[in-house]
């Protein structure tokens, strides 16, 4: 399995760029900026979709750009789905923070809890994990070549911390209940890949986010 961080705009989003390592098409997720170094990472591969952990701004930017040059659906949760298009504090919350415009194109399919989506060996799983937007996802993948599997984590979960609350659509509560339910049976040594900052493990988190649930 291939995975590559790419670091993007003023906000230094993680976008990544996935694939099997066995000849099949790359997933993006979170194209934030910098089309141009997102395109040239994917080269001429096949892209199998554009997956969106949640749509703030800071996630989507690139997004245009990089359907334009690839083909290949947009894929959100649906309850995200309506913030893509306007930049809003209820949409992407660009203007909010003096990014005004940067929106996205409409979804080519929503995404729901326990949803899957293919590309070449990989199945990347859906896991709805609400709080830092009404529709934020983590996506789960195991290695089809056997080594520790990978969670996308988005902006649910970061190393040392989780996402923040306090914009439009985000919730304290919400956001604690979804890594208990969702994040906190996984292995110890499952490899955590955020929306920002760096890479971390399930059992690092256990032991030092005081984010994490315990009993």
């Amino acid at each position: 399995m291939r995975v590559v961080r790419i670091t993007v705009g003023a906000l230094e989003t993680n976008c990544w760029v996935v694939s099997d390592a066995l000849g099949g098409p790359s997933v993006v997720i979170d194209p934030g900026d910098d089309a141009p170094e997102i395109l040239r990472e994917l080269g001429s591969g096949a892209c199998a979709a554009v997956i969106l952990t949640h749509a703030h701004f800071d996630h989507v930017g690139a997004v245009a750009q990089v359907l334009a040059a690839v083909d290949a659906p947009l894929l959100i949760h649906s309850s995200d789905a309506d913030r893509l298009t306007h930049d809003a504090p209820h949409g992407t919350g660009g203007a909010a923070f003096g990014f005004a415009g940067v929106t996205a194109p409409a979804a080519d399919r929503l995404l729901e809890d326990g949803d899957t989506i293919e590309a070449g060996a990989l199945e990347l799983r859906v896991l709805h994990t609400p709080g830092h937007t009404q529709g934020g996802i983590c996506l789960f993948v195991e290695d089809p070549e056997g080594g520790a599997a990978h969670l996308f984590s988005g902006d649910t979960l970061f190393a040392g911390s989780v996402g923040r609350t306090d914009f439009p659509g985000g919730d304290s509560r919400a956001l604690a209940s979804s890594i208990a339910s969702q994040l906190t049976a996984f292995e110890p040594q499952t490899i955590v890949h955020p929306g920002h900052g760096p890479d971390t493990t399930i059992g690092r988190e256990q032991r030092i986010n005081p984010f994490w649930p315990r009993a």
